[in-house]
């Protein structure tokens, strides 16, 4: 199941745009396909590839393409373990982030988006979605969406961080407006984990900066109420279910 808005249930579109709209190639490409009985709906070929598809819920699992279930329909949510060294960008270089997609899932149409950045030298849960709604909803400051990000320190804590975070008044440097109050817990000297309401640039590291610490670490692990599962390796995602999507608004 995806999260997040779904294709409208039971409507129907032309075969070709479909699976093009899904990365699987040209319309050109799809014909081709459907013609050598590469594309299968409930065990029988489609091979009329302008025939119109009803876009049900259950079609990914009634629907093969070369022996292979078909990719989930636009309206898809991801959780990805972000790495370490990956850059949520489609254009700059080095490894991006939707290099730890299926190649096709690259093309597809509407594309997939991540919901916030975190930075190269940060790693966690990140979400993908091709669902603008679902996407604003997240990162809509009135959705109050809380991050939990866990932090290694170069430095030991002095002890008054808590209070500074909480306050309210804390400014970064360059801005004018100072930072919604913050939770920091302490778990020991130079690991803390530090929860926010707002997600302004590199926040956390300049957080730090600000009381002259440094961020030598910096880990991502729960957006709103939905942790990052801990069987969920590095560079690995699931689909996101309903109850994950609920799951991010009830944090």
């Amino acid at each position: 199941m995806s999260g997040g808005k779904s294709a409208p249930q039971g409507k129907a579109v032309r075969l070709d745009k479909l699976l093009a709209n899904l990365g699987y190639g040209s319309r050109r490409e799809i014909q081709g396909l459907a013609r050598a009985g590469a594309v299968l709906l409930d065990g029988e070929p489609v091979r009329d590839a302008a025939g119109r598809i009803a876009l049900d819920p259950d079609l990914s699992a009634r629907m093969t393409i070369d022996d292979e279930p078909l990719d989930p329909l636009p309206g898809v949510a991801l959780l990805l373990h972000k790495p370490l060294g990956v850059t949520c960008s489609h254009k700059e270089t080095g490894p991006l982030v939707y290099g730890l997609l299926p190649e096709r899932w690259r093309h597809r149409d509407p594309a997939l988006s991540t919901v916030g950045r975190l930075d190269k030298e940060t790693s966690g849960l990140l979400l993908l979605t091709d669902d603008g709604a679902l996407l604003h909803r997240i990162i809509s400051p009135k959705a109050h969406v809380a991050k939990r990000y866990q932090v290694t320190l170069e430095r030991p804590l002095a002890g008054d961080e808590e209070r500074v975070f909480a306050s309210g008044t804390l400014m970064l440097e360059g801005e004018e407006k100072p930072l919604l109050p913050a939770v920091l817990e302490v778990h020991h000297a130079t690991h803390a984990a530090l929860t926010l309401s707002e997600g302004r640039y590199h926040q956390v590291r300049r957080m730090f900066a600000a009381i002259g610490n440094h961020v030598a670490a910096l880990h991502r692990d729960k957006i709103g109420g939905l942790e990052l599962p801990q069987d969920l390796e590095a560079g690995r995602y699931r689909i996101m279910e309903e109850a994950d999507i609920a799951g991010l608004f009830a944090g």
